[in-house]
């Protein structure tokens, strides 16, 4: 009989749904007998779970400072603090039913919120299925913490440090690296070093299309360098539109594109990236061996993400973003400070991370290895 893999994201920003499909390509491609499935723990049929989301956003959108002090306060607590304990309560019932609607035999979360209420769920008897957890980000959130979780891949060393000092076995504790897609192996960067062409500037803000942006390309306006600039809006239609209306009176070539498929190809033909710091657009980035200029990290985890890639070397922060052009102009004409910023990222980037935890994966459900220790 075929066994089940269920991955349980959510679709907070577009990073953990997308780690959860990379890992479920990779499964897909190395076990075909395996059945794997990606689903959306806050999706908007459950109307609580959308509501969640919203409230995410907005807080982000109109209180980030706000957002940012309640972050900081859950990563202070305990790990048997209430936060945990009130997200497990809140969303069991919705977990209850995935496990009732797919009956897997192995769980995967990508997000804390699920996580929460499958660990609820075992330390009360109603779940007895290993469960492993893929954290998406570079630094270490209490909210993952839970002693039934029986296999943790994540992003670092500083990571399996945290985990291990609270109580998680190192055997428990894999450093894979945080899953992208696939093709991001097979676009390898080109050799910038020696494009004679005018350099590209490509600037994101996830599928979201959040960060500073719009008054990114603004400044670009004043670089004395010549650029080629793409502009990246994902999902953000309004974003989109003052984007093409910038287009107009751009003094450099200005693309605007929408959600695309072809991030692999755009950054591997960029010489920076502008974006805010979430985990997935940066881990592709250090695929590409592509320096980073992080303009408005979003409060919380990509705050810490800044921190920990500012302190490898990989990535500069900006801020204001009136700045810009100058700090670029600065580092196009010094290709030697570019070259070691690819180093560090070619040195601190794991591209087969979605492979190797799908490996993993696969070998366990089918008992050729045993990586699920009992709980």
């Amino acid at each position: 009989m075929s066994k089940k893999i269920l991955l349980v994201s959510a679709s907070i920003g577009s990073g953990h749904i997308q780690a959860a499909n990379a890992v479920r390509d990779e499964l897909n491609r190395i076990s075909p007998a395996t059945n794997v499935a990606v689903v959306d723990f806050l999706d908007q049929e459950i109307s609580l779970g959308h509501l969640i989301k919203e409230t995410y956003l907005k807080m982000l959108d109109v209180l980030p400072h706000a957002y940012d002090f309640l972050y900081r306060k859950s990563q202070k607590s305990q790990p048997g603090a209430s936060v945990k304990n009130v997200t497990a309560l809140i969303m069991k019932r919705k977990m209850l039913k995935l496990l009732y609607e797919y009956r897997p035999d192995m769980l995967v979360f990508t997000h804390p919120f699920p996580c929460c209420a499958a660990a609820y769920l075992c330390r009360t008897g109603q779940l007895s299925i290993p469960m492993a957890a893929v954290m998406t980000d570079f630094s270490f959130h209490p909210m993952w913490l839970h002693k039934e979780i029986n296999a943790y891949f994540v992003a670092n060393n500083e990571i399996q440090h945290a985990l291990h000092g609270n109580g998680i076995a190192n055997d428990r504790i894999f450093i894979t690296g945080i899953p992208i897609s696939p093709k991001f192996t097979q676009t390898p960067p080109n050799n910038r070093t020696k494009d004679r062409g005018i350099p590209e500037i490509l600037i994101m803000g996830g599928g979201l299309g959040l960060g500073a942006i719009e008054e990114a390309v603004i400044s670009l306006q004043s670089a004395k360098t010549q650029l080629k600039i793409i502009a990246v809006a994902g999902n953000n239609a309004k974003l989109r539109d003052k984007l093409l209306t910038l287009k107009n009176t751009s003094c450099n070539p200005l693309t605007v594109m929408g959600y695309t498929e072809r991030i692999n190809e755009l950054m591997a033909n960029a010489s920076l990236l502008i974006t805010k710091s979430g985990a997935l657009t940066c881990s592709e980035a250090l695929s590409q061996e592509l320096p980073l200029l992080l303009l408005s990290p979003l409060p919380g985890q990509e705050e810490d993400n800044a921190n920990f890639l500012t302190q490898q070397g990989v990535a500069l922060r900006i801020s204001p973003a009136h700045q810009l052009a100058s700090l670029v102009d600065e580092l196009l004409s010094k290709p030697h400070i570019l070259a070691a910023m690819r180093s560090k990222a070619h040195d601190l980037s794991k591209p087969a991370a979605a492979n190797h935890i799908a490996l993993m994966l696969s070998a366990s459900i089918h008992n050729r290895t045993a990586i699920f220790s009992a709980s």
